[in-house]
């Protein structure tokens, strides 16, 4: 008989397995589960070398599954000045004029976390250089998507004079022939990224390309500090694995050095992203990526594109015009016709595909796109995943379930419900399409396959407030609850994900020779009301039977 190398017990343990939904304990012979029962027949496991930790009765979980992160530019984010908190141009101009005394050799100052109505008008450079004007400053919209730079930001970058910008992305230019300031989509602040020594680790969600030059031994060193930097981020609340939402082979390689030195804390899934100007012969690449790199934890497999923008910014594609703003809609970053053509390539490799869709009309234009890869191809196993979707048409919530696609939603992004404020996100939608709006229990009910995740940096990591967002949020005048239950909450956001990145085969539950991979919650989340859910806190994490998190709380 395998004696067990740890044991947890007296433990309320939510497996996520259907077939056995509680227990007790679990056993942990390397880095796999060797049992999960009982104290008792757990207990019988034990050696004289055995750990044996005492849960005292609080909550056990399979390590939260990160659906949608960007882990490198959360670790970069993390040594950023943030202003979320803030109101008015005092109070950021005094925050920034703090941070730069503080930091005195950074190129570029950046601010996350700027809210698009946070100076109450839209941000110019000129208003930034009214706070900072002898030094690059500027601020990072929460979405991730915009950016208002000043004067001398603009000029380091080489952005104030405009330049030429692919589809979807755009230098915005003011009455006097120079950039305002406001830096629309990934490519048009990619150059002020880049400017701060942060652009290889963008390079994944801006262009899809690899460093050139290759990156020094020194540099990658860089990059792997922020990638571990945000690893261990995400596991202090409680994550044990990453689908990261952007990547390259280069990001690839980063982990398997990272693997190689014995320093990688964390399950990764990283894509090929594909961009509107490559051609279906990039996805060689990408089927490349997925054969060179799988194992239970680092693997690629699936591709990620764009559809459309967000809604504060009206760059996401919508059915109808936004009501403050007739005759505006916007566009689809790939014409539907195109993107047909391509994802019925990606799927006739077997790839999986990811897509950010947040307006009604960029979901319809991936749904239709899906639909026919499978007429192409005929119906397999794909679990082909929209990323967000915001605003939904009701004529299209069936077609979810019906062709197998996976809803991969953020319970952080909804207006209200944890960080992000009501408007301008309401206003751009309209009154008469609150109801259409951030649909989980709807896709849910419909059947869709439900996987939650927070989308990190643009929302908290922090897998508790995401639950209680989830739990708390407050429906929409003359809109449904879209609440979904604790449990189905908590499958979402293990399970559900582990599902979704088709990694259910190796963690997500806690089940006989699955991944040793759990968290320790500060108490029984059953027993507590919704709000006070992250209060508990995470006081252990254990991913491939190693200990990754732990505050000491635990004897």
């Amino acid at each position: 008989m395998t004696t067990a190398d740890l044991i947890l017990t007296n433990a309320r343990v939510l497996t996520m397995d259907p077939d056995h939904p509680r227990a007790e304990a679990v056993a942990i012979a390397g880095e796999r589960i060797l049992a999960v029962g009982s104290a008792a027949e757990v207990a019988a496991l034990a050696g004289p070398g055995t750990r044996i930790i005492d849960a005292g009765g609080r909550t056990v979980l399979p390590g939260f599954f990160e659906g949608h992160v960007h882990v490198g530019l959360g670790g970069a984010d993390l040594t950023h000045l943030h202003i979320g908190h803030l109101h008015g141009a005092e109070a950021v101009g005094a925050a920034f004029r703090t941070f730069a005394t503080a930091n005195p050799d950074m190129p570029l100052l950046m601010a996350q976390e700027a809210h698009y109505t946070i100076l109450d008008k839209p941000a110019t450079r000129q208003d930034l250089d009214e706070m900072i004007a002898d030094r690059p400053i500027a601020m990072m919209s929460p979405d991730l998507h915009t950016v208002w730079a000043n004067t001398a930001a603009l000029e380091a970058a080489g952005l104030l004079h405009g330049a030429k910008m692919p589809h979807g992305h755009e230098v915005v230019m003011g009455e006097d022939g120079l950039a305002t300031g406001e830096l629309r989509e990934f490519e048009a602040f990619g150059p002020l990224i880049a400017f701060a020594g942060e652009g290889r680790v963008n390079l994944g969600i801006a262009t899809g390309e690899e460093p050139d030059p290759w990156p020094t031994q020194a540099e990658r060193a860089a990059d792997k500090a922020l990638l571990l930097k945000g690893m261990m981020h995400c596991a202090a609340h409680g994550v044990t694995s990453l689908v990261n939402m952007d990547g390259n082979r280069y990001m690839l390689e980063l982990l398997s050095e990272m693997q190689a030195e014995g320093a990688l804390p964390l399950r990764v899934k990283v894509p090929f992203h594909f961009k509107p100007h490559m051609g279906l012969d990039a996805l060689d690449r990408a089927s490349a990526m997925t054969a060179e790199f799988d194992d239970d934890w680092i693997s690629s497999g699936f591709v990620k594109m764009f559809m459309d923008g967000v809604i504060d910014s009206r760059t996401a594609f919508m059915l109808q015009d936004y009501p403050d703003q007739p005759g505006h809609r916007s566009e689809p970053l790939f014409p539907p016709e195109r993107f047909d053509e391509i994802a019925t390539e990606i799927d006739r490799r077997g790839l999986q595909i990811a897509v950010h869709a947040i307006g009604d009309g960029a979901v319809r234009a991936v749904i239709d796109g899906y639909q026919a890869a499978r007429a192409a191809n005929g119906p397999r196993d794909s679990r082909h995943r929209i990323e967000h979707i915001e605003l939904i048409d009701p004529a299209d919530i069936p077609r979810l379930a019906s062709l197998g696609i996976t809803a991969s939603l953020q319970p952080p992004h909804a207006p209200g419900a944890m960080d992000f404020p009501l408007q301008p996100t309401l206003s751009r939608i309209g009154a008469a399409r609150w109801a259409d709006a951030y649909q989980w229990r709807s896709l849910a009910k419909a059947g869709a396959a439900v996987a939650f995740s927070s989308d990190w940096p643009v929302a908290d990591v922090s897998v508790l407030r995401g639950i209680a967002a989830a739990l708390t949020r407050e429906p929409y005048d003359s809109a449904r609850d879209e609440r979904l239950s604790l449990l189905e909450t908590l499958h979402a956001y293990t399970a559900g994900g582990a599902w979704a990145a088709h990694r259910d085969q190796v963690t997500g539950t806690l089940r006989t020779r699955l991944a040793a991979d759990l968290v320790i919650l500060g108490g029984d989340i059953e027993a507590v009301d919704p709000i006070k859910i992250p209060d508990l806190g995470v006081i252990l994490t254990i991913c491939g039977g190693r200990i990754i998190h732990d505050p000491g709380i635990l004897a």
